[in-house]
């Protein structure tokens, strides 16, 4: 039997994550935003029952925009930290805390396969690569040059 008061606080703290995506991000940053909603609440120890929710919300923006170039404003969606922070009324300093916790808990990383926005998995560029006895090459250099 789930816990009533966490579900409580998982669904505010879905609405919180939703309600940041539908103003500034799109549906597969939302996607990705629920879906670590959806791992924390399956912890043995859920950890957003601690805490102000809204600093989960924006830990969660932040994980999940760090590993997919979110903060570069050459990327589409952009959004700045301080959008964020202030969306959520939190602190840089403490939203970046549980952004680290996050990502760390989550094993996180540029490209994550589990994490990544559908346009960050199309330009990964190790899409191309392919290891030949432990040399990774690009696999261009495969193809006959007729």
């Amino acid at each position: 039997m789930k816990d009533p008061k966490m579900l409580e606080k998982k669904e505010q703290l879905l609405q919180l994550v939703k309600g940041f995506c539908e103003k500034y991000l799109d549906e597969d940053y939302e996607q990705l935003a629920c879906k670590m909603v959806e791992k924390l609440g399956r912890k043995r120890t859920v950890p957003f029952m601690r805490g102000k929710l809204e600093i989960w919300a924006a830990g969660i923006i932040h994980a999940i925009g760090t590993v997919n170039f979110l903060f570069d404003k050459n990327s589409e969606p952009y959004v700045s930290v301080h959008d964020i922070c202030e969306y959520f009324a939190t602190a840089q300093s403490t939203t970046s805390q549980k952004s680290n916790t996050l990502r760390e808990m989550f094993k996180m990383s540029y490209f994550d396969g589990e994490f990544a926005t559908k346009s960050t998995q199309q330009s990964n560029p190790l899409n191309n690569m392919v290891s030949i006895n432990g040399l990774i090459i690009p696999a261009d250099f495969l193809r006959d040059k007729k």
